[in-house]
């Protein structure tokens, strides 16, 4: 018998698949309900088809409220702004919440309507939501009853230059390139992620006003960047999954590759999904498929008083960057250990 029932809402779309097949393998959590506009009364593989044959369960037009009846925790794989008004009554219920969206993530409504649009219908709640980076936030998120996960090109990023802001080397600007596959626009067709464009294609969007950069911000700030800028572009590219992120930072002419390695092994030593790999730089390929993210450095010349320090992270953004670290959040919530049904390695080519 499992110890927990879970829900998930938003249930036919990419980082939903990703959930839901992992807690079809969780030896402690019971997917109990999956809730969707779409496919209602269909099987689930209607909608993602590599889960043929394995669960009996439909997808349901539920609302938030029928969804968490009787569940300890609902998982939310919905859009931005809808998220926002199903986690009131999920909290209600007496679920814990964990919301894959960008709607409870921001401390500060002001960015929050500068970058999402509209005003947020519950903003008492964002005092109470906690950023889901377990890496920095592990003990909070192991108290809340609503869990904000992070996106997927503010995990790579801040993984990469969290040991910095720890050790009061970051700080001012710093330039970003984060080159993204296709699942992390949905599953709804777009132009954007239309196979014969993008399978040939490069192409930039959202350039310095992306949504991720204000939580950004404010979780590196809380880890002890001073005075921090960000300009980041990101860029679309011809993968279905995966992100790689290259920030670069000014740093004092005094700092040595020995001061900024030492610098990553404290920041993640211990960690059970953060890796820098010894006899190469992170790549995409050795993390997709997985929890896992890669990070990276390399150390320019001197310049003057200052040298700039190349930080590369990577992460599948479907599994690290969405539905993988949302299990993890859910892990922590309901006091498991954290990387159950989560230390498969993704497969290689």
């Amino acid at each position: 018998m499992k110890r927990f029932k879970a829900a998930v809402l938003g249930g036919s779309g990419y980082g939903a698949a990703e959930m839901i097949r992992r807690l079809l393998l969780h030896p402690e959590v019971e997917l109990v309900r999956v809730a969707s506009i779409d496919y209602v009364g269909q099987p689930l593989a209607d909608a993602h088809p590599h889960l043929e044959g394995i669960s009996d369960l439909r997808f349901e037009n539920l609302t938030p409220a029928e969804a968490a009846k009787g569940m300890d925790v609902v998982l939310l794989g919905l859009p931005h702004k809808v998220s926002a008004a199903a986690v009131p009554p999920i909290l209600e219920a007496g679920a814990k919440a964990v919301d894959l969206s960008g709607d409870y993530r921001l401390k500060s409504v002001a960015s929050y309507e500068a970058f999402y649009g509209g005003k947020h219908p519950h903003p008492e709640l964002l005092a109470d939501a906690v950023y889901g980076l377990p890496e920095t936030n592990r003990e909070a998120i192991r108290k809340a009853r609503l869990v904000a996960s992070p996106g997927c090109f503010a995990t790579t990023i801040q993984l990469g230059l969290i040991p910095l802001a720890k050790k009061g080397l970051l700080k001012g600007a710093v330039e970003i390139v984060g080159i993204t596959g296709s699942s992390g626009s949905g599953a709804a067709p777009q132009l954007g992620t239309h196979h014969p464009i993008r399978a040939v294609n490069l192409r930039t969007y959202k350039p310095l006003k992306h949504q991720h950069v204000p939580e950004i911000l404010e979780s590196l700030a809380a880890c002890g960047a001073a005075d921090l800028h960000l300009h980041f572009v990101p860029v679309s590219a011809p993968l279905s999954r995966g992100i790689f992120a290259t920030s670069f930072v000014r740093v004092s002419a005094s700092v040595s590759k020995d001061q900024v390695t030492a610098a990553f092994e404290e920041a993640y030593r211990g960690e059970p999904f953060v890796r820098m790999p010894e006899k190469r730089l992170p790549e995409v390929v050795a993390v997709s498929g997985s929890n896992y993210a890669e990070i990276g450095f390399e150390l320019g010349p001197v310049e003057g008083s200052e040298r700039t320090l190349a930080c590369f992270s990577a992460i599948d953004n479907l599994i690290k960057g969405g539905a993988g670290q949302g299990i993890q959040n859910m892990n922590l919530v309901l006091g498991l250990d954290e990387t159950l049904t989560l230390k498969d390695p993704g497969g290689f080519p």
